[in-house]
C-alpha cells in the first residue's frame, strides 16, 4: 500500500479536517472525522461532502469514505437519512473544548454616556451610503485598485473643494486639498513640516497637544473669551497657532471678526501659520454657520476638516485645505503612497457629497442635535435654574457653568450615576495658570449630547440633574 501524505484538506466543508500519518486511508479518515466531530470544529448537525465529492477531493476511492461514513453512523458519530445526506449525528458526543486563553472582564461601563464629540453610531446612514458605494465602484477607474496617490483621490479633491467652497467660504481648487485619516493626522504632518514653537487656545483637546509635543512642537496657551482666542497675544516666535474658530472647543462661541483679522494679519506679518480646526463648523444652529477664516486668506490659513462628526470616525476620512507652498512638502511627509484611507471609501464618499446625500445627512443630524440640545436646556432650566449653559449655538456638546471648587465631586457624582461626563478641566492647557493671558480655571461640566439613543436620552438627563452639585438643584 502506497503511503498516504501526512496532510490533506477535506475542502467539501466549511471546516477544514486534516488526515496525519500513514496506514489505512480509511482509518485515517475515520480519525480525523470524529477529531473534528470531538472538538466542536464539526457541530452538530452540520452536512457533510458526500461521499463521491469529498472521495474525489482526497483522491481516495468511492468505497474507502462511504464505509467511513458508514462507520461512523453506526458509531453514533454520524446521522443519515434517505434525501438528507450525511450530517454530525445530534447526539451529544463528548466534546473535548479547545483551551482558550481567559479574557480580562471589561471594567464596568456607564450607563449613560454623555462624554462630548461621538455621534450616535445607529443614526449612519447606510441605505444611501451603500447606494453611493455601488455607484462609485462601479464607475471606479482601474488606477483605484492600484497603489494610491498621497494626494488622494482626485474625484474626491474635486467634490470637496466644490462643497466647501459653497457651504464654509473655503477658497481653493482641488489641487490644494490632500486628504488625510482626519484632523489628528493633519495634525501630524503640519508638525513634521512647519515646526515649532506653535500657540493653541487654552482649552482645546489634550490629545492633540499631546500630539504636537509628541513630534517635538510644544505649545503655548492663548487665553480664551466670549470672542474666543485672545490672537493679541501671538509673537513673532510662534509659528503657528491652533485655533477652532467657528465654534471654540469646548467652550463654545465663534472666533470675533476683529480677532479674525488679526490674527491673519500676525500670519502676513511674520510668514506663520493659522491652523483652522473646523470642529463643528457645519453645526450651528440659530443662524448660518460661520465661514471659515481660509476664505480671508488662502496663502496663511490651512482648514483642517473630516466627517468623524457627520458621519462616523470609523471612516478615517478627513482634509487639509493648504497654502500653495505646504502642498509639496505634505504630500512629502505623508510618504509616497496612499496607506491612510481607502480609495474605495475615498470614492464613495466623493459620490456621497456629488449626489447631495452629504447635504441631506448633514441637515438631518442638524435637526437631531438642535433638538437634543432643546432638551438639555429644557431639563436644565427645570431641574437646575442657577446652572449657566454656554456653548450651545454649535456642535455637539455644551458647558454647564458649575460654582468654583465643585466640578471634581460632580464629575464623581455622576460617576455614581452611572453617566461617563467630562470636567471643563480636563481640557485645560497645564501651561494655563500664570500664563500672561489664560484666566484662571473655570469649573464646569462638558455635556455632549449627541451619542445617547433617542430612547435613553431622558434618562440619562435625569442622571446628569441628580448629578449636579448640591444646592443648586431643585430635587
Amino acid at each position: 500500500m502506497n503511503s498516504w501524505v501526512n496532510s490533506a484538506e477535506i475542502l467539501g466543508s466549511d471546516l477544514p479536517l486534516e488526515l496525519s500519518g500513514t496506514g489505512n486511508r480509511r482509518a485515517l479518515l475515520m480519525d480525523a472525522l470524529r477529531e473534528a466531530v470531538r472538538s466542536g470544529r464539526l457541530a452538530p448537525g452540520t452536512r457533510l461532502p458526500p461521499y463521491r465529492s469529498l472521495a474525489a477531493d482526497l483522491g481516495l476511492a468511492r468505497n474507502t469514505v462511504a464505509d467511513a461514513y458508514a462507520e461512523l453512523v453506526a458509531e453514533g458519530w454520524l446521522a443519515a437519512r434517505q434525501g438528507s445526506g450525511t450530517r454530525v449525528a445530534e447526539r451529544a458526543v463528548p466534546v473535548t473544548p479547545v483551551h482558550q486563553p481567559r479574557t480580562p472582564e471589561r471594567a464596568a461601563r456607564p450607563v449613560h454616556d454623555l462624554v462630548q464629540g461621538q455621534p450616535d453610531p445607529s443614526v449612519f446612514p447606510r441605505t444611501a451610503w451603500l447606494a453611493s458605494a455601488r455607484r462609485a465602484l462601479a464607475a471606479a477607474p482601474d488606477d483605484a485598485f492600484g497603489p494610491g496617490d498621497p494626494h488622494g483621490r482626485p474625484e474626491l479633491r474635486r467634490a470637496l473643494a466644490g462643497y466647501l467652497a459653497r457651504v464654509r467660504g473655503v477658497r481653493a481648487a482641488p489641487e490644494r486639498v490632500v486628504l488625510c485619516s482626519g484632523a489628528a493626522h493633519g495634525l501630524r504632518l503640519l508638525a513634521e513640516v512647519v515646526g515649532g514653537p506653535w500657540a493653541a487656545e487654552e482649552y482645546g483637546l489634550p490629545f492633540h497637544r499631546a500630539l504636537l509635543a509628541s513630534h517635538g512642537v510644544g505649545t503655548r496657551p492663548l487665553g480664551v473669551d466670549a470672542d474666543g482666542a485672545r490672537v493679541n497675544g501671538l509673537t513673532r516666535r510662534d509659528r503657528a497657532v491652533l485655533l477652532t474658530p467657528a465654534h471654540q472647543f469646548p467652550t463654545g462661541g465663534p472666533l470675533h471678526p476683529g480677532r479674525r483679522a488679526a490674527v491673519v494679519d500676525w500670519a502676513r506679518a511674520t510668514g506663520g501659520l493659522v491652523v483652522e480646526d473646523d470642529y463643528d463648523g457645519e453645526f450651528r444652529y440659530d443662524r448660518q454657520p460661520v465661514g471659515a477664516v481660509q476664505g480671508l486668506d488662502p496663502e496663511h490659513v490651512v482648514l483642517l476638516g473630516s466627517v468623524s462628526k457627520s458621519l462616523s470616525p470609523t471612516l478615517r476620512i478627513g482634509w487639509m485645505v493648504l497654502p500653495q507652498r505646504l502642498v509639496g512638502p505634505v504630500v512629502t511627509a505623508k510618504g509616497e503612497r496612499e496607506q491612510f484611507s481607502s480609495a474605495t471609501e475615498q470614492l464613495t464618499l466623493a459620490d456621497f457629497v456629488g449626489s447631495g446625500a452629504y447635504d441631506r445627512q448633514v441637515r438631518r443630524m442638524r435637526q437631531r442635535h438642535r433638538r437634543r440640545r432643546d432638551q438639555l436646556v429644557a431639563a436644565l432650566e427645570r431641574r437646575a435654574p442657577h446652572i449657566r449653559v454656554t456653548g450651545i449655538a454649535a456642535g455637539l456638546h455644551a458647558v454647564l457653568e458649575l460654582p468654583p471648587g465643585t466640578e471634581r465631586s460632580a464629575v464623581r457624582a455622576a460617576a455614581w450615576q452611572g453617566l461617563a461626563v467630562e470636567g471643563l478641566a480636563d481640557y485645560l492647557h497645564p501651561g494655563s495658570e500664570g500664563a500672561g493671558q489664560a484666566d484662571a480655571p473655570r469649573d464646569g461640566l462638558v455635556v455632549g449630547y449627541a451619542t445617547p439613543a433617542e430612547s435613553a436620552y431622558p434618562e440619562a438627563l435625569e442622571a446628569l440633574c441628580r448629578a449636579l452639585p448640591p444646592g443648586l438643584s431643585l430635587l
